[in-house]
């Protein structure tokens, strides 16, 4: 009998929803429902150990054992033996701690087969890879779920020294290179408005005052148009509110978001006014 949780895909729950819905023991990868005749699997991207890798809609999911090889046995065999003995396997994927989620009901999508990794102390050992593929639809996570993801790892791994850094790329260096969908929701702008703030500039960065670093196959001053309150927080897609700026600018103002830089702009958006009729 399939079991069926009260959940959307993409929903995300807490942790003692995850345990107390799916009646499974509230620590580890695999947890076992015997009650439910089910397994829940956890890819858990916010730790540094190892990670579970995403080909096309196809996770390549690392079984249970930090340390020393790993055996088909506890709940590895369980997934290896899955379709046998028809356990209905979830997956949730955690980014942010304390955050899961819900990716549905997946089933064994290719034969298992065995991988050289390193264990939580850097040591090789061989793991068992389990390829997984939903029963349901394809798998996605937002952009945003996404670039929080990675700003967390890059905020984590800046403190770390130049040999730390160094034993994990090597570490972590891959010939296949894991792919996954990332949606997002995007903000349709006007063409018009974009290419009269870059004309109106007259090939001169408004934030930094430097000509345009280079300039396009058209031969025209390269500049990106910039919204200077960003649409995602309710800006206008209007002329007042776009200025052109060099791609080195255009960047800091995203990755900064220096209120002083803004302050600027705005006076420059103004200064434009009396042109508008």
């Amino acid at each position: 009998m399939s079991f069926y949780p009260n959940f959307e895909i993409g929903q995300i729950i807490s942790h003692k929803q995850l345990y107390t819905t799916f009646q499974c023991r509230n620590m580890g990868g695999m947890r076992r429902s015997n009650r439910l005749n089910c397994l829940v699997l956890i890819s858990d991207h916010t730790k540094g150990f190892y990670e579970d890798k995403w080909f096309g809609n196809e996770l390549h999911y690392t079984g249970e054992g930090k340390f020393g090889d790993q055996k088909i046995s506890r709940q590895n065999k369980t997934l290896y033996y899955s379709k046998d003995n028809d356990i209905e396997v979830h997956l949730f994927e955690v980014f942010k701690r304390g955050e899961y989620v819900y990716q549905g009901i997946f089933e064994l999508s290719n034969t298992p087969y065995e991988d050289i990794q390193k264990d939580i102390n850097g040591e090789e050992r061989i793991v068992w890879v389990f390829p997984i593929k939903s029963k349901q639809l394809n798998t996605y996570i937002s952009e945003k779920i996404y670039k929080e993801n990675i700003a967390e790892k890059l905020k984590t791994i800046k403190h770390i020294s130049f040999e730390e850094l160094k034993k994990l790329a090597q570490n972590n260096s891959s010939k296949k290179v894991s792919t996954r969908t990332v949606v997002t929701n995007i903000s349709e702008r006007n063409v018009t408005i974009a290419e009269y703030a870059k004309r109106r500039a007259n090939g001169v960065c408004q934030l930094c005052g430097q000509q345009a670093p280079f300039v396009d196959k058209m031969g025209s001053p390269y500049l990106e148009s910039h919204h200077i309150i960003w649409l995602s927080n309710g800006g206008e897609d209007s002329i007042m509110n776009t200025v052109a700026l060099c791609p080195n600018c255009h960047r800091k103002i995203h990755i900064l978001n220096n209120k002083e830089d803004s302050e600027k702009l705005k006076k420059v958006a103004e200064s434009y006014s009396n042109d508008i009729e």
